[in-house]
Parts: C-alpha cells; structure tokens; sequence
C-alpha cells in the first residue's frame, strides 16, 4: 500500500510540478488575467482546432477536419499560478500553461511545444 501511495504521489507531483519552456519575453498569466481571457470563448490554434473552457468547468477540443476530425471532452481547473489542468473523459491528463508572446495568446504543453492562439472568439 505504501508504495502504491508513493508512486500516486509521485505522479502528481510530476504533473503539477512542471516547469514550461518559456521564453523571456513571455508574460505569465495568473489565474484571474487568464479566466478572463479564456473562460466562456473559443480558442482557434493554427492547425484549425478549437477549445473552449466554460466557466463551470467544462471542456472541449474539436480537431479540425484536416486533422482528421473529431472531440475530446472533459473538466478544466485554472490553478493560481495561471497553468490550467483538464481531465479528460477518456481518464487522461495534461496540464497548460498559457503566456502572453507579444500581442498573441500561446498555450505551452508539458512536453515543451508552443501552440499561439490565431484568434479568441
């Protein structure tokens, strides 16, 4: 039991101890300035796909059809520090941090790619 604790613990912690590839003249967005930016809109990425954070906690990802297609659902909790953390319906994670780069929103993964936001609707 107490190893199956640790590794929990460890799995969490990995998560939500990342550290994102920024850059050193992205801004950094706490909780408040990046709801307000995001909470209730849709986020169009440059490949076509779409998200969108609702206020109450859910979300949504639609690929765009050039990329095949399709949805992923699931919840969205914006921490403090301004990275948001979803929980998808197919039980898998991931964890964003979104900058500000210049005049254009850009989400950072976990795994260190740069995704900028083409346009807030």
């Amino acid at each position: 039991m107490k190893q199956i604790f640790l590794a929990l613990t460890f799995c969490a912690t990995a998560a939500y101890g990342q550290s994102y590839d920024t850059r050193g003249t992205d801004v950094l967005l706490d909780d408040v300035a990046l709801a307000g930016l995001i909470l209730g809109r849709e986020l169009e990425f440059f490949d076509g796909g779409v998200s969108r954070y609702s206020a109450g906690g859910s979300y949504s990802w639609t690929y765009s059809a050039a990329n095949g297609g399709g949805n992923w659902f699931g919840t969205h909790d914006i921490r403090a520090d301004g990275v948001v953390c979803i929980d998808f319906r197919t039980l898998r994670s991931r964890c964003d941090r979104f900058v500000q780069a210049g005049d254009r929103l850009v989400l950072l993964s976990e795994d260190g790619q740069r995704y900028p936001v083409r346009e807030i609707r």
